[in-house]
């Protein structure tokens, strides 16, 4: 447990490929054997694997926290049956809705939920009550892809650079975190697609810089 720096299946996008929680690490079947080997050392997780809709960018289709999993409407029936059958004692919920890329607009802990502002209200309501958690419709530095641009941990929080100061100190406030502004992958602000993180680890991309990770690990509190 700790940090790395990574290229899973050979893309520093490290963020699209998994869904993260305290104990459990949502991936495709087809990871390699050294990037399930970097995911379960570095965030001391037990990895389930299934797919949507044939893909193994689960960090892209489903939200996860430790009290459930939301799936992107995207996944067929076969494969909801699949992951069904690892019998985990989490809540499951399949959203209807067309911002369908759900790991990119959902970003959660197991304490609050922060989504993009397009989602209904039913939608919002039913991303709370699967997630088990307040769940708070906002954009962070222009972007309503909350998910794709931030990270949020139990231990703390990562916010793309494009935030200004008043708006981090709102979102200061609504988590209770000190949050760092960040980039990823030499500049990129699409910093929830280049990280994977929990309390107790962090998987960067490996294009990232020492200067970027320095500001992650401060943020979420991983030494």
């Amino acid at each position: 447990m700790g940090v790395a720096k990574y290229a899973i299946n050979g893309s520093s996008f490290v963020g699209a490929f998994v869904s993260i929680t305290e104990n459990y690490a949502f991936t495709g079947r087809n990871l390699t054997k050294s990037s399930k080997a970097i995911l379960d050392e570095v965030l001391g997780i037990k990895r389930i694997e299934f797919s949507v809709m044939g893909f193994d960018m689960i960090g892209i289709f489903a939200k996860a926290n430790s009290n459930g999993i939301v799936f992107s409407n995207m996944i067929e029936d076969s494969e909801l049956e699949a992951y069904k059958k690892f019998g985990l004692d989490i809540g499951i919920s399949v959203l209807e809705s067309g911002l369908n890329a759900i790991g990119n607009n959902i970003l959660a802990n197991d304490r609050i939920a922060l989504v993009n502002p397009e989602y209904s209200k039913e939608e919002i309501n039913s991303i709370a009550e699967t997630l088990d958690v307040e769940a708070i419709p906002i954009s962070i530095g222009g972007f309503k892809t909350v998910g794709a641009n931030n990270i949020l941990t139990n231990k703390g929080m990562v916010i793309n650079n494009r935030c200004t100061e008043e708006e981090k100190e709102h979102i200061d406030g609504i988590t209770g975190f000190e949050s760092s502004t960040a980039t990823a992958n030499l500049g990129s602000v699409n910093i929830g697609l280049s990280a994977v993180a929990n309390s107790k680890g962090l998987v960067v991309g490996d294009e990232t810089t020492g200067f970027e990770l320095a500001r992650m690990m401060d943020a979420l509190d991983i030494k």
